[in-house]
């Protein structure tokens, strides 16, 4: 059956033509669709792109922009787009001739927008981008992409002109830091002293509140002794009035005095001529004294002389009286034999004589004792006298020592003179100011008695001041704890300045520095499999669908279930089929891969791996269709059309499965093109082998059931049309 088969496709030209055809219809349908699509952006420059330019410029800090101008200059310069410079009209006028397939209008506010930077209310630099997407839906995409790097392409340009406002700001800045770090040292210093300041304050503050309390308590005090002061001025007032009574009196003293002093001036110069006169006497008198000290030598000598004459006569005397008294005696025994009268007489006479005799004894006893006296004190007197010469020697040089001082006692007696003068002239301002004393203690009495009355007021005052003393004293201590923080961080202020001012300093801007701040991100692209171009990367997706097409072509050139001959069994029946999809499949897969190969010459990762990719995907796609159609027949064309259209959303051959919706994302693991999309994947770019020969498992998988089904479809129709004809025969 299997040679029948091939004889019967190669004798029938309305067979075999179509057959040879539809070998090429999935390269025809891939290919055409992969070379047209292959690289379409390598033509962009021929894309035509309407630039309008309204843009008037600007001026920033002294430099003129025109961003607008440079921006079209560079736009038309660039092969990226067809980029044309027209006017407003010409552009709105080519869209609508469909000419331009989309206008990009620069503003006129476009420069004036790019000064704003540091305004309150920055204005951005807007682009009006007007794609033609009636005219072609992708050119308005390319177009978007487009925007996104002229737009990048305007921030640096702008970036660039305010990065170089930005350094020269950043160099002036520096300067600024040096000053400020110059200026925070001062502070620095000017911090520590107002700490020091605040814990002295701290200090006194306490100092004052505890002082506070102790005025308050003194208080009290302080009004009693302003009490007591009220009352003594009371009496200095009175003491003012009998001092002023008694200055005038004072007064009148000393004018007495001026007088006196004079009268004594007068007095001294009497005096000094006296003292001349007494120093002459003292010499007079020394010499008399020289007589009288030799006088005395010789009363001494008498007077001793004299005393032995006294005793030897009061020895004497004592004799007598004794002798009286014997006399006395014996006359008394004879006294009897005279008359009364003599005897009477005598005994009156004896006792006369015996009394005058004791008193002569008594007298010359007290002379002998008054002449050893005398002889005593004339020794005395000579001595005493020699002293008193000796006396008058020094005595007659003091007279003259007084003598020769006589004239500045002159002198200082008319000084004495004047200055009494001078105190009495004195004395009468004295007078004066003690009268304007007692005014001004009058006045005293009046101010204290008011003091007085304002001291109740002192001293509600120095309680209200106690009691914000504390509070002054608490604010103190966090007054100088904040002083602290304020040193270290004046500190750390003049220590971040400096260094902020090193660092600054060391910033040189270059052309090279502008571009950096302009643009400072470069993307390198370090793909992971990379892709060289759109025909690459939807090789897989083409590839697969023109297997899948070319497949069910065969269905309608090739009769899938219509023998050749006659059947000799279902199993062969079924084999004569398969063979002839078989070669027709490896005979399209070979020719779509020398077309990929050779012609669009696409990069493969492995030819032997893309070969063996092609040909499961073939076999997987025509065992499919050959079950579809031998089961369903027509139907089974349109049911595999269906298949189609759901595989060709659900692969992800183009956009990513998570990207389409949900319910559909169930069938991509239902159907084979989501393992021949990968399959192909793995061998023109990943070469994941792994990933390759499961996804081609799978495939196998799928054309081993659809196989499985057709070989059981084959069996039960022989069993029902051929197998009785077969017996009978």
């Amino acid at each position: 059956m299997i040679k029948e088969e091939w004889k019967h496709i190669l004798r029938s030209r309305k067979l075999l033509v179509p057959m040879l055809a539809v070998l090429f219809i999935p390269i025809l349908y891939a290919g055409m669709f992969l070379w047209a699509f292959w690289d379409p952006y390598e033509n962009l420059s021929d894309l035509p792109v309407a630039v309008v330019n309204l843009d008037e410029g600007a001026e920033l800090e002294g430099i003129q922009l025109d961003i607008g101008n440079e921006l079209t200059k560079n736009l038309t310069e660039s092969k990226e787009f067809n980029f044309q410079a027209v006017t407003k009209e010409e552009a709105e006028k080519g869209l609508g001739n469909q000419e331009f397939y989309l206008s990009i209008e620069i503003p006129a506010n476009f420069s004036e927008h790019a000064t704003t930077l540091l305004d309150e209310n920055p204005q951005k630099l807007t682009m009006l981008y007007k794609p033609n997407e009636g005219y072609n839906f992708l050119s308005g995409q390319i177009g978007e992409t487009a925007m996104d790097r002229i737009r990048a392409q305007v921030n640096e340009e702008v970036t660039t002109t305010y990065a170089e406002q930005l350094f020269d700001s950043i160099t002036k800045l520096g300067d600024g830091f040096t000053e400020a770090s110059d200026g925070a040292g001062k502070l620095k210093d000017g911090a520590d002293e107002i700490n020091k300041g605040a814990n002295d304050l701290k200090g006194y503050l306490e100092q004052l509140a505890s002082s506070t309390v102790t005025l308050s308590d003194g208080t009290n005090t302080v009004v009693s002794g302003i009490q007591s002061a009220a009352n003594g001025s009371n009496d200095l007032n009175v003491g003012l009035v009998k001092l002023e009574s008694g200055s005038s009196q004072l007064l009148d003293g000393v004018n007495k005095t001026s007088e006196g002093a004079t009268t004594l001036q007068s007095g001294l110069t009497q005096y000094t001529a006296g003292v001349s006169q007494l120093n002459n006497s003292y010499k007079l008198l020394g010499q008399k004294d020289k007589e009288i000290n030799a006088a005395l030598e010789q009363i001494k000598t008498n007077t001793a002389t004299v005393n032995d004459s006294t005793n030897q006569l009061s020895q004497g005397s004592a004799n007598v009286t004794a002798g009286i008294q014997a006399l006395s005696k014996q006359l008394a025994q004879l006294s009897g034999t005279l008359p009364a009268e003599q005897a009477e007489a005598l005994t009156g006479t004896l006792k006369q004589l015996e009394q005058g005799s004791t008193a002569v004894t008594e007298g010359l006893g007290k002379l002998a004792t008054g002449t050893a006296q005398l002889s005593e004190g004339t020794a005395k007197a000579h001595g005493g006298a020699v002293q008193i010469s000796g006396g008058y020697e020094q005595a007659l040089q003091g007279v003259e020592k007084l003598n020769e001082s006589s004239s500045p006692l002159v002198k200082g007696a008319g000084d004495l003179a004047a200055g009494t003068g001078t105190l009495a002239e004195k004395m009468t301002e004295f007078n004066a100011g003690v009268a304007s004393a007692a005014d001004g203690s009058t006045k005293l009495v009046n101010g204290l008695n008011e003091l007085a009355a304002g001291s109740g007021q002192l001293q509600d005052g120095t309680t209200s001041l106690a009691e914000k003393s504390g509070e002054l004293a608490t604010g103190s201590s966090k007054l100088a704890d904040g002083t602290t923080e304020l040193l270290e961080g004046t500190g750390t202020l003049q220590s971040k300045l400096h260094d902020a001012s090193e660092e600054v300093g060391e910033v040189k801007a270059t052309d090279d520095t502008y571009s950096m701040m302009a643009s400072p991100v470069d993307v390198d692209v370090e793909a992971v499999n990379p892709v060289p171009n759109y025909g690459t990367g939807f090789a897989p997706y083409f590839m697969s669908l023109g297997l899948f097409v070319g497949a069910l072509l065969i269905s309608i050139v090739f009769p899938l279930v219509q023998p050749a001959i006659k059947p000799t069994s279902g199993a062969a029946w079924y084999t004569s089929k398969v063979t002839v999809l078989v070669v027709v499949g490896v005979l399209q897969s070979l020719i779509a891969v020398a077309v990929m190969l050779f012609a669009l010459k696409i990069e493969t990762q492995s030819v032997g791996l893309f070969i063996l990719s092609t040909l499961f995907t073939s076999f997987a796609y025509l065992a499919l269709v050959q079950m579809l159609v031998s089961v369903l027949a027509d139907v089974g064309r349109f049911v595999a059309i269906l298949v189609l259209i759901m595989q060709l959303t659900t692969s992800a051959g183009t956009f990513p499965l998570e990207l389409i919706p949900a319910p559909l994302q169930i069938f991509n693991k239902l159907l084979p093109m989501t393992y021949s999309v990968q399959s192909f994947k793995a061998s023109i770019s990943t070469g994941d082998m792994s990933h390759f020969w499961s996804m081609n498992g799978v495939l196998i998988g799928f054309t081993a059931a659809f196989l499985a089904v057709t070989f059981g479809y084959f069996m039960l129709v022989f069993s029902k049309r051929y197998s009785k004809q077969t017996t009978e025969a």
